[in-house]
């Protein structure tokens, strides 16, 4: 009769310490709402500062990375999700060094001396301009669209 009580009582024990620890898992409501506000953060900077001067387009760079480091940081258990988080990484971290690279050049444009070899530097400067903030909208800018909708799709889906 002994051994008979004790699996009675372990087995309601063990069922409420499952229940209790799939109970405190984060659903995958919370883990979208938190990708999203992240990568919502990113696109905000973005959208906010264009990034016209070379100091702001710098401050911009580094924003991003901020972003892009704590995307990466998102403790995410669902697969599809970390799977979207491994993408906004490489976006943003995209985006920032293109960024950068635009503001870098933007800044030698700016110190060029009027002279033949200054031209020749805004020359480049611009190449440079024009090279990478081609590259930040046509891959990055696409890519963080692309993945976007489907991260609203999958997370628009029931559970």
């Amino acid at each position: 009769m002994f051994i008979l009580r004790k699996y009675t009582i372990i087995a309601p024990v063990g069922l409420s310490i499952a229940l209790l620890v799939t109970g405190c898992s984060e659903s995958k409501v919370s883990q979208c709402q938190r990708l999203i506000t992240a990568v919502n953060q990113g696109t905000s900077l973005i959208d906010t500062n264009k990034g016209k001067q070379v100091t702001t387009s710098l401050q911009l760079s580094k924003d991003l990375q901020n972003v892009t480091k704590s995307i990466g940081e998102l403790r995410l258990t669902d697969p599809k999700l970390k799977e979207f988080q491994s993408s906004f990484v490489k976006v943003f971290d995209n985006l920032s060094q293109s960024i950068s690279t635009a503001a870098k050049a933007l800044g030698a444009a700016k110190t060029a001396e009027a002279s033949s070899a200054g031209r020749e530097k805004i020359q480049k400067a611009r190449k440079d301009i024009d090279s990478s903030l081609t590259v930040a909208a046509t891959t990055a800018g696409k890519q963080s669209d692309v993945f976007g909708n489907q991260l609203n799709e999958y997370c628009s889906q029931p559970q």
